[in-house]
């Protein structure tokens, strides 16, 4: 444990498995009191015990996001129960994973789910909760892009798409919120040792070969990335692009 981010409160979206509980942990560690989300309770529960076991502060507060507005609403305002009001870290995560398929084998309704999850709930969560670390001049937003946010990919236009949208969210809110003290920037991982990238590790080789480390990015380090962004030691960032990514976008 450290005291880095003492006496804050975060949010995590997504964050009962993968980068998203990497991150939950991580902000932990550094002191802050965690909320983690997510659609199983009971992973969410194990999230939460891990956290405590480890010394951190933790609340599940359960949410599909799928849902639509509501179910976002509901989220921000279970949050700020849970951590007596006052929320200053605010990581929008949470995303619809899709694996690699042409364009034209996407169908209409994965089209309206993906964007609901990756683009519209993170939305309206911001717009719910940024304005009141704006009105006490503090607070920071870290959005998880990716680096299909930044270069083009094959048979990856849904999810792409998505994360650009997020990048470019992050340049926006930099702009309108940052001249009231809230930072907000994004962290765009690469290659990452998640599940869903064991399930295509085939398909991950050769792109592994050509990057500059060689190998998949760990979970912690993108977690610790976020960690630098929540803390002071950023105080100078507004609307960057913190890229782990083995150097994949470098060539």
């Amino acid at each position: 444990m450290s005291s880095t981010l003492a006496g804050r409160a975060a949010l995590v979206t997504g964050s009962t498995a993968g980068i998203g509980e990497a991150i939950a942990y991580a902000l932990a560690q550094a002191g802050a009191e965690v909320v983690v989300s997510g659609r199983d309770a009971d992973r969410g529960a194990a999230v939460v015990e891990s956290i405590s076991s480890a010394g951190g502060a933790a609340h599940f507060v359960p949410v599909d996001l799928a849902a639509g507005a509501p179910a976002v609403q509901r989220l921000a305002a279970e949050t700020l129960d849970a951590v007596g009001g006052r929320l200053d870290i605010l990581v929008n995560n949470a995303a619809m994973l899709l694996m690699p398929r042409p364009t034209t084998e996407v169908e209409a309704a994965t089209i309206a789910a993906a964007f609901t999850v990756s683009v519209h709930a993170p939305f309206l969560l911001t717009g719910l909760l940024a304005p009141a670390m704006a009105a006490r001049g503090d607070g920071v937003i870290v959005n998880i892009g990716s680096i299909n946010g930044l270069v083009g990919m094959a048979n990856s236009a849904l999810y792409s798409s998505t994360k650009a949208a997020i990048h470019s969210l992050t340049k926006s809110w930099a702009a309108e919120y940052g001249p009231s003290g809230v930072r907000v920037n994004t962290v765009a991982p690469g290659p990452t040792a998640t599940a869903r990238n064991a399930e295509i590790a085939e398909h991950l080789a050769p792109i592994l070969a050509t990057m500059p480390s060689r190998r998949l990015g760990t979970l912690a380090e993108v977690a610790s990335a976020v960690v630098y962004l929540a803390g002071d030691s950023a105080a100078n960032f507004h609307g960057s692009t913190l890229t782990v990514d083995g150097g994949f976008t470098a060539l």
